[in-house]
């Protein structure tokens, strides 16, 4: 089975239970806009696309900020020979609410070191990262009922800061729904196709990713989760990778929350080990 009869197949799916099920009753906020924003009495739950690979399908209410981060991410991976040794220090998702049911985000990867390993010859290269532009449009759930839905655009810009990094505009889309289920659980699925530079950068691939996480309230302000995250390209002899990630989140104020966990590969062209350590605050 080829990977466009595999996506088609997935989307039929996804895109039937969409029409099957709609959204319940929601508040009217659509007044709000960035110039004026939504009264703190009336904002939504903190929502947040971190710490696990699925992004949430809810917005940062209109007129107000939302910082995602992590302090550090470390990546290690041990493959025919190779071993790489990498880490990531606060790199940032900055939201902000444009109307009740859109908000822009800017992501920067900040400042990365990679350490690769390979016949005894040691290769270390340091990177500022890019800039990703991502705009989350919600149609239903973001305020109320069972199921929330929203698609996400999104580009990368190079900004040529280090060694790393392709210095090329790449871009994609992401799907994500969310379903509230009782006893404090929710199920989280997310498609993403991904129009990427191939290796020589002349030419393009499509990357494609699907994920589905569950999570749990465990108390009134910790929770958890477990995610299995699976993503292939159209290129020829390009290898699966799938990841299994587990996570805490603790919310320590009512707009703040520390989060921990790890990514952990299933195959053997996905990293080891991911574990990370990260903060969301919205304002």
């Amino acid at each position: 089975m080829t990977i466009a009869t595999l996506r088609s197949a997935f989307l039929a799916a996804f895109l039937a239970f969409i029409a099957l099920h709609g959204a319940g009753p929601t508040a009217d906020k659509s007044r709000y806009t960035l110039f004026n924003p939504t009264p703190t009495s009336l904002l939504r739950d903190l929502s947040t696309d971190r710490p696990d690979q699925t992004e949430s399908p809810y917005t940062v209410d209109a007129g107000h900020w939302q910082l995602e981060m992590d302090f550090i991410n470390y990546t290690f991976d041990r493959n025919a020979g190779t071993r790489t040794a990498a880490f990531n220090i606060a790199p940032i998702n900055l939201k902000l609410g444009l109307t009740d049911r859109a908000d822009l985000q800017f992501i920067f990867d900040n400042y990365s070191r990679e350490r690769v390993r390979t016949a005894g010859v040691t290769t270390t290269t340091r990177d500022w990262g890019d800039l990703t532009l991502r705009l989350k449009i919600n149609f239903w759930g973001n305020d109320g009922g069972d199921t929330a839905f929203a698609l996400m655009p999104f580009v990368k810009l190079p900004l040529r800061l280090g060694d790393a990094g392709n210095d090329l505009v790449e871009g994609g889309l992401i799907v994500p729904l969310a379903f509230n289920l009782p006893h404090g659980c929710g199920l989280g699925v997310m498609t993403e196709l991904d129009w990427l530079a191939d290796d020589t950068g002349r030419h393009r691939r499509a990357n494609w990713l699907n994920s589905v996480t569950v999570s749990r309230d465990l108390t009134k302000k910790l929770g958890g989760y477990v995610e299995l995250v699976a993503s292939i390209t159209n290129e020829r002899g390009a290898p699966w990778i799938c990841q299994i990630d587990l996570g805490l989140t603790y919310a320590v104020f009512e707009n703040v929350q520390l989060d921990a966990g790890c990514n952990i590969g299933l195959t053997r062209a996905a990293p080891d080990l991911q574990p990370f350590l990260g903060l969301s605050v919205r304002y």
